[in-house]
Parts: C-alpha cells; sequence; structure tokens
C-alpha cells in the first residue's frame, strides 16, 4: 500500500468514529473536505523522490495524531495517566529560576511564561508551539511510558455546547470537566494597547474543576495576567509558588463566535500569506475579533487558561494547541511548494520592542521544558526535521 493510500486510509476510519455534531454542517463539511486535501497532499510529498528531505519519515514510521473524540475510552485514559505521571515526577527547573516550577508538567508552564513576550505575535508564533507540543508529547512518551500520541481538540465539532463534549464532560475518560457554576458573573475585558478593549461573556462555570481525571489537580504557578470577570486583572511575575485548584469557565458563546467551522475555513480560505495567516489566527489587533487562536483558549476559561502566559498550566492547552497545528498544516498542504517555509514577522510581541526579522536560521530553545537548541528551518513541515507525523480526523 502506497502512502497516500495509507495516510488517507487512516484518517478517513477515524471520522468514522468521530462526533457529528456540529454549528454549521455545510462550514464543516468544507472543513472535512479541507483536512481530507491536505492528508492527500502531504502523502504526494512523501511518494515525491524528488523532494530533498533532511529525516528518513516514510509511511512505514509515520505516527497519527487523533481527535480527542475518535479515541477509545482506553486510549484516553492512557493519555491522561501520562499526564498525571508528568505532574508527579520532579521539575528540572531550578527554584533559583522558578520557585513555583514543582513538577516535570511545571517546566513547559515555566518555560511558556518566559517566552510569551517572543512567542505570540511573532515570526516563531506557529513553529515554537508545534515544537513545544511535540516536546510534551516527547515527555509523555519517554518519560511516562505513553504508547500513543498527541490528541487535538476539534473547536468546530462541538462548538453548540463544548461542555458536553468527550473533552469536557467530566468523565473518567474526559479532561476534566466545567468549574463549579458561580452566578452573577460579568464578562472579561482583554486589553492590548491603545486598541480598543474586547469583552468576552462569561461562561457557565467560574469555579474549581470538580470532576475528571484533574479534578484534584493544583495549579502550581502565575498570574501574570489573568483577566477577571470584574473587569481587573491579576498580576504577577507568573513564576512563585502560588498553589491553587484548576479553575474553568467553559463558554459556548465564544467557541461559536471565534472558532467554529466557519471561523476555521475563513482562515485557511482567505488567507494566502503566513503573515495574514497567522495574524487573523491570533485576532487582528483592533479588529474585535480573538481569533481561532483566541477562540480556543477563552473557551476553556477561567484559571490559568485565561492567562496567556500561564494557558500551559491546563492540560487541555495541549490538544487546543494540536488543533493549531492541524490548522497551520493544512493550510501549508494546500500550496506546499509555497507554503511549506513561509515566515513572517520578527522576534518580539507585534514588535515591540523592535527586533529582528525571524528567519530559517532563528534558534528556538524550550530551556527545562527539554528537547534542545532547534532552528525554525527544522520546524517547518511535520515530516521532515524531527517529526514525522500526520492528522486523522
Amino acid at each position: 500500500m502506497g502512502i497516500r493510500h495509507l495516510v488517507c486510509a487512516l484518517f478517513v476510519a477515524a471520522a468514522a468514529a468521530a462526533p457529528a455534531t456540529t454549528d454549521d454542517s455545510q462550514s464543516l463539511a468544507t472543513l472535512n473536505s479541507l483536512f481530507d486535501e491536505a492528508v492527500s497532499n502531504q502523502a504526494d510529498v512523501l511518494d515525491d523522490s524528488t523532494i530533498t528531505k533532511r529525516s528518513t519519515c516514510t509511511a512505514k514510521n509515520l505516527s497519527v495524531r487523533r481527535e480527542w473524540g475518535s479515541l477509545s475510552q482506553k486510549e484516553r485514559k492512557a493519555y491522561t495517566d501520562a499526564v498525571l505521571c508528568l505532574q508527579s515526577l520532579p521539575a528540572k527547573t531550578p527554584a533559583s529560576v522558578a520557585p513555583g516550577a514543582k513538577s516535570r508538567f511545571d517546566d513547559f508552564v515555566t518555560t511558556h511564561i518566559q517566552q510569551t513576550p517572543y512567542i505570540h505575535y511573532s515570526g516563531t508564533f506557529l513553529a515554537w508551539h508545534r515544537w513545544f507540543t511535540y516536546t510534551y508529547e516527547q515527555a509523555l512518551k519517554n518519560e511516562c511510558g505513553y504508547k500513543g500520541t498527541q490528541p487535538y481538540w476539534n473547536w468546530a465539532l462541538y462548538s453548540k455546547d463544548p461542555a458536553s463534549s468527550p473533552i469536557f464532560d467530566g468523565s473518567a475518560y474526559s479532561m476534566s470537566g466545567n468549574g463549579k457554576y458561580i452566578a452573577g458573573k460579568g464578562p472579561i475585558t482583554l486589553l492590548l494597547g491603545d486598541y480598543a478593549p474586547v469583552y468576552l461573556p462569561a461562561g457557565t462555570g467560574g469555579g474549581c474543576v470538580t470532576s475528571g481525571p484533574f479534578k484534584d489537580m493544583k495549579v502550581n504557578l502565575g498570574p501574570v495576567s489573568l483577566p477577571l470577570n470584574n473587569g481587573t486583572d491579576l498580576t504577577g511575575t507568573g513564576l512563585e509558588y502560588n498553589p491553587r485548584c484548576l479553575k474553568r469557565d467553559i463558554s459556548a458563546a465564544v467557541n461559536q463566535a471565534y472558532s467554529n467551522a466557519t471561523s476555521i475555513v475563513n482562515l485557511l480560505l482567505q488567507n494566502n500569506n503566513v503573515g495574514d495567516f497567522q495574524m487573523v489566527m491570533q485576532g487582528v489587533p483592533g479588529s474585535g475579533s480573538i481569533g481561532v487562536h483566541g477562540g480556543g483558549h477563552y473557551t476553556i476559561g477561567g484559571d490559568p487558561a485565561d492567562d496567556v502566559s500561564v494557558s500551559p498550566g491546563d492540560p487541555v492547552f495541549y490538544l487546543h494547541h494540536g488543533m493549531i497545528d492541524l490548522t497551520w498544516f493544512t493550510w501549508q498542504q494546500l500550496d506546499y511548494k509555497n507554503r511549506r517555509n513561509a515566515i513572517s514577522g520578527t522576534g518580539t510581541f507585534l514588535n515591540s520592542p523592535p527586533s529582528a526579522d525571524t528567519t530559517l536560521d532563528t534558534v528556538i530553545d524550550l530551556s527545562y521544558a527539554g528537547g534542545g537548541p532547534i532552528t525554525m528551518r527544522e520546524l517547518m513541515s511535520i515530516t521532515d526535521g524531527p517529526f514525522c507525523y500526520t492528522y486523522a480526523r
């Protein structure tokens, strides 16, 4: 069986098991078609012997990342067990660097806190998070014996009612449920420089998570800038020890407004250069939109998900960024020749302060999270460099 047939067979087989609930059936059908086209084009690239590759990625060793809802209960539990294992292992980050880092899980949160000003609205945004998510996946495998791959959360599948989805339904096979309901919450206010504020409606939780695998989890790091439902923010260095429960405030309104199927399709089809693509994905400042990236984060809501810097402190962060990576992969594959190595932006948040342009030779280093220094050049394709994976829906 050729690589095209193998990859497409895996993709279609998994699709049969995926949930059917949608926000917009026509947009979801279009989105699925785009995903299928991307995987088919990836198969062509792997079959093309004229394309120079730096890795030994082939059909035989290609791993497949799947949507959470298509995993079996056994597979879901294996994943959450591995995350709990990572949370039980001692941190590699010295206390002198981050007193609040108490586990290997916290090593990743620390790195994200420290590097947030350089990895959002910057030239490294997409590749940095691809490498970050992959490195986390490898930690689950190598340090906690996980045999699966990093699952992802397709926001479009559950946008009408994310709290009832397999991801957030609170069962033993979920990523834990919503927070305890707190009545009378106002919206949260997102501020960015001199741009007009963005107001997001409160969700249906707000308190501590009380069900599922992470109901007893302690969030150790943060806040850096956590918006509250009274229009204020909790601020800090993010690196001090601040143990507290995991809170969520899941919002269907945010999911439907910013990260439904139509939003993803428009992102993929209406942005022909990577600068526009990644800006729209994150939310064009002043437009009133938070993009699909913000849409996923603020659908989760609560603490730490609402705090940009500390957001990896909620384990569902990695499912969200699996979908970010799938979306970028799809966009790349729709015009692979011109988009494979496409980069735009500098080394700082909205180029403030002004910094050098990001290039293929720019080095990414995840510090104590692991992975080692690596160039952007090595992170631009999920079947080259250190990577050898695809996606199934």
